[in-house]
């Protein structure tokens, strides 16, 4: 049991990020009655898609590589590179702009980019020294950051019901679906399972080899999966997760592909659970705020408003610092991962050489990208996030399958039909609505799911003709 609950608290803390929580109150101001409603949708978006993930790995107990390997080595290495880059370019610049937006825009006159210039050249200089800072931030920020949202939803549960407005979203459950997309933690699932998996691996071979050898050394450098060796996995912003895993597959290195299951399993519903919990309390807080912000009200603005009004303004500061320093973590994971992952396919050049120059280019791109107020950056995101999103999905829901459903074929069909039924929502996510009428007597269509039944009666149909044979 000891090795389950190291396992969970290290999943949690690896998709427990500063910029989900600025997402649940934002979607509660809006909801107003309809809360529950929207909460639903949050929950199933940036909950239990991403847990389907973790599920799809215990099966899979692969890397990202292999999450995509039915589709063959192109498709694997493309899919990827494009979670790569869609974590280089935007979840890593939004840990910038929410930082100086909650940390530096309430106390200092400063603009955007000389908060992007320094925040990402802090996070080079980090990642070019694998400091072990990210450790001690990973033990510290995320349980006291749990510590001060614990104190907000209790406050707001506490506090005397207000009286809740009609909701301002014309679709709320599709808005919560979409906003919950901004997470991305959907995106991160795919590497997360790897991660975990490759590091009780990799912690069974050093203490085997050299039990004197300390948990945090063990933890400084993760390699990406690449197409010749899927025995390894990315680095991610939660070092201390990983040394929690560690910890667990030291304490018993024999532990098998079963358990491994049973693991990551329990893990999942034990992440789940608490983010579910952390997300409806926040939604219900905006809720219940709901008068106090106007519709011009940013998300940031509404986290900041519904913690001064629920805590007081030694909450909002501490609040601030916190969020802050869990976004640094984050950015230097997605810059080191990306460079890990970028010199793994140049085996002539020195690996030095190649993470110092990825490195490098992914701190600029995060400083132009930095310089955007949030919600500029989450626009942004809208169309990778439609565009990707629905492939990520029907992977994860594929590997969980029985064996039986999910052959080759059926990855393939399935990942064409949703191109096909899905390209009109994603244009139309680009300005582009020529094509919305394709698929709009499509059930679903309005939450922009349009894809899902095409999907699953193309996966039944593989299945059934695979049976004829």
């Amino acid at each position: 049991m000891r090795n389950k609950l190291l396992a969970a608290f290290a999943l949690f803390s690896l998709f427990f990020g500063a910029g989900n929580l600025i997402l649940p109150p934002f979607l509660g101001v809006q909801a107003g009655e309809d809360w529950s409603l929207v909460a639903l949708g949050f929950v199933i978006s940036a909950v239990l898609i991403p847990i389907l993930g973790i599920f799809a790995h215990a099966k899979l107990q692969g890397t990202i590589y292999d999450f995509g390997a039915p589709l063959g080595k192109g498709f694997s290495l493309v899919y990827a590179a494009l979670i790569y880059g869609i974590a280089l370019a935007l979840p890593a610049p939004r840990t910038a702009s929410v930082t100086h937006e909650m940390a530096v825009m309430p106390y200092v006159d400063s603009p955007y980019w000389l908060t992007s210039l320094l925040y990402f050249t802090f996070v080079f200089v980090v990642a070019m020294n694998r400091s072990k800072i990210l450790d001690f931030f990973g033990k510290i920020t995320t349980p006291l950051i749990l510590l001060v949202l614990t104190a907000l939803i209790v406050s707001a549960l506490w506090a005397p019901e207000a009286a809740l407005l009609p909701s301002s979203l014309p679709n709320p459950f599709g808005a919560a679906l979409l906003e919950g997309y901004q997470t991305f933690d959907a995106i991160a699932a795919v590497v997360i399972g790897g991660v975990l998996i490759v590091s009780i691996h990799k912690s069974r071979s050093t203490a085997a080899s050299n039990p004197a050898v300390s948990i945090a050394s063990s933890t400084a450098t993760t390699p990406v999966a690449t197409p010749t060796s899927t025995a390894s996995a990315a680095q991610t912003p939660a070092h201390s997760a990983q040394a929690s895993v560690h910890a667990a597959a030291n304490e018993n290195t024999l532990e098998g592909p079963q358990q491994m299951k049973k693991t990551l399993r329990f893990a999942a519903v034990f992440s789940a659970t608490a983010l579910a919990l952390i997300y409806v309390g926040l939604i219900y807080a905006g809720a219940q705020s709901q008068g106090a912000f106007t519709p011009e009200s940013s998300r940031t603005d509404i986290l900041q408003g519904v913690a001064q009004m629920f805590l007081g303004g030694p909450g909002v500061w501490a609040l601030s610092v916190l969020v802050s320093l869990a976004c640094f973590t984050t950015a230097v994971g997605v810059v080191t991962g990306t460079a890990d992952y970028v010199a793994s396919f140049f085996p002539a050049i020195p690996a030095r050489k190649v993470y110092v120059a990825t490195a490098a280019l992914g701190s600029v791109l995060g400083v132009l990208m930095g310089q955007l107020p949030v919600v500029h950056i989450i626009a942004i995101a809208v169309p990778a996030l439609v565009f990707i999103y629905p492939f990520t999905i029907i992977l994860m829901a594929l590997h969980v399958l029985p064996a039986a459903w999910a052959r080759p074929h059926a990855f393939k069909a399935a990942i064409v039909v949703c191109a096909l039924a899905n390209t009109p929502a994603f244009l139309d996510s680009l300005g582009y609505s020529g094509l919305e009428a394709a698929t709009a007597f499509m059930p679903l269509s309005d939450q922009g799911l349009a894809w899902v039944l095409p999907v699953l009666g193309t996966v039944f149909v593989c299945k059934f003709v695979k049976r004829t044979y």
